[in-house]
Formats: C-alpha cells, structure tokens, sequence
C-alpha cells in the first residue's frame, strides 16, 4: 500500500510539537505540501528543522498564528486561502479539577478544542468541495467517549470535536469530501511529560517509564499497557488523509491501545 499525497496541500493546526508535528512529518514523508502552524516562530522554525531531517526533500511552509483565536486564523486565511487536508489537532488539555474549573477555563477550552476546528473547517471546507476532493479530520481523544474524572473540561471538549465531525461529514455527503476523527489515547508527547513532571521528580524514573505507569495506573483497560508513540497515531491520520480512504467518512477512529472497553465506540 502507497500512500501518495503529492501535490495536496495539508494544513495542520498546532503542529510544532507532540501528535501535531508527527503528523506533519507523515504527510510531508507521503509527499504532500505541509503548512506548519505555532503561535511562536521559533517553535515554527525548530519544526520545519526537524521535519526536514526526516524527511530532507519535505515541502513545508510556516507560519506563526494563534489558532485558538478570530485574529490567528484570519492570520492563516490570508496566507493559505485553500488546502486539501486540514488537520485539526490544535487543543489544551491540563488535570484541574472539576470544582476548581471557572467559567472562564471551560471557555477557553471550548475555544481552542473545539471553536478553532469548526472556524477553520467553514473556511476550506467550500472549496474542497469545489473540487470534488478533501479530507477533514478532527483529533478527538478516548476522553471523547469515556470522560475522565480528572479532566472534564478536557473530555467535554473532545466529545464534541466527535459531535461535528460526524455531523459535518454527513451535511458534506456525495461531495467527495471525508470527515473523520481520531481518538488517540495517551500518547507519549512532551505534553503528557510535562503534566507528569511532578510525579517523575517523586519516583525518579524516566519521562517513559512514568509515562507507560501513569497508563497502567490512570487507564487501567489500556490492552498495550503503555502510552503510544506518536508515529502511530499519525501513521493512521496518513491514511485517512489519502485517496486510500475514500470509504471512511463520519468515523471515530481508535488509537488509544484499547483504553476504551468495547468492541465499537
């Protein structure tokens, strides 16, 4: 199986680290144009660097904007006014507790998870269809499905990346135009390292050790018993992503190593 995505034009949102920046490097080793978005050129600039060390002859452009707002995505729309893939991966997530999330920390959640997708989504979305072609594909999580109770802002966000997803492939049918979402679960990401900095320091062990104890320990129904890397989620975004996958649309797609205890959604 090729999956060959020369000459498409990918957008990925938040893609200069974790899951994001893995994609990218997926669909630029598939040989598509890949526009790489931060909110902080730097981080830009070590992206387009690191993907081109794997894949040398990637074709990449960057662009600093924050997508979470009206003004970051106007930003995008007046650089990249059309695209064949969007990716919206763009989202927060932290472990606050349900009594001490403020209005104002549910809000801004629901604006970057979810407001940033569905604004991106309505630009080039019309135009995708125009040409008969285009994938859509939201990141979602297994927190979409089975709401954790450490993080309920975060689940309630991610339930609703599915809601339009599914929606949005169903308004969009007969287009030629795929809309999926994916549910990774925990994924071995600087993010996730970062939200276990506290408990690495306690235990002493690696940022990979804690990583895979927090699954066994936090998602106790993981069949892998570890967190996934993050090629494997972006090895299944490469393909939804491409020609291959025209029969796959308004699915929620599992790569959370069986974190979620059922044989469908």
């Amino acid at each position: 199986m090729n999956i060959d995505l020369t000459g498409k034009l990918a957008i990925v949102s938040g893609s200069t680290a974790g899951i994001g920046l893995g994609i990218s490097k997926a669909l630029a080793e598939s040989g598509a144009t890949v526009v790489v978005i931060g909110r902080e050129w730097y981080k830009v600039e070590h992206a387009l660097e690191d993907i081109r060390q794997r894949v040398p002859e990637a074709k990449l452009r960057g662009l600093e904007a924050d997508l979470g707002t009206v003004e970051g995505a106007e930003q995008l729309f007046a650089s990249e006014p059309r695209a064949d893939i969007l990716v919206n991966n763009l989202g927060i997530f932290n472990d606050v507790d349900f009594f001490d999330a403020h209005d104002s920390e549910w809000a801004r959640f629901y604006e970057v998870n979810v407001i940033s997708g569905v604004r991106l989504a309505r630009h080039y979305v019309p135009d995708m269809v125009g040409q008969g072609w285009g994938r859509v594909i939201f990141l979602s999580s297994e927190s979409g499905i089975a709401t954790p109770g450490d993080m309920i802002n975060y689940g309630v966000t991610k339930s609703a990346n599915l809601a339009v997803s599914h929606g949005l492939a169903k308004r969009l049918a007969g287009t030629g135009v795929t809309v999926n979402a994916i549910l990774p679960g925990p994924t071995f990401t600087d993010g996730l390292e970062h939200m276990l900095k506290g408990a690495i320091a306690k235990s002493g062990r690696s940022a990979r050790e804690e990583a895979d104890e927090f699954v066994r320990k936090a998602r106790p129904t993981s069949i892998i018993q570890r967190a996934a890397e993050v090629e494997e989620v972006a090895n299944l975004v490469a393909y939804i992503a491409s020609p291959l996958s025209s029969a796959t649309t308004g699915a929620a797609l599992r790569v959370d190593g069986g974190v979620v205890d059922s044989m469908a959604i």
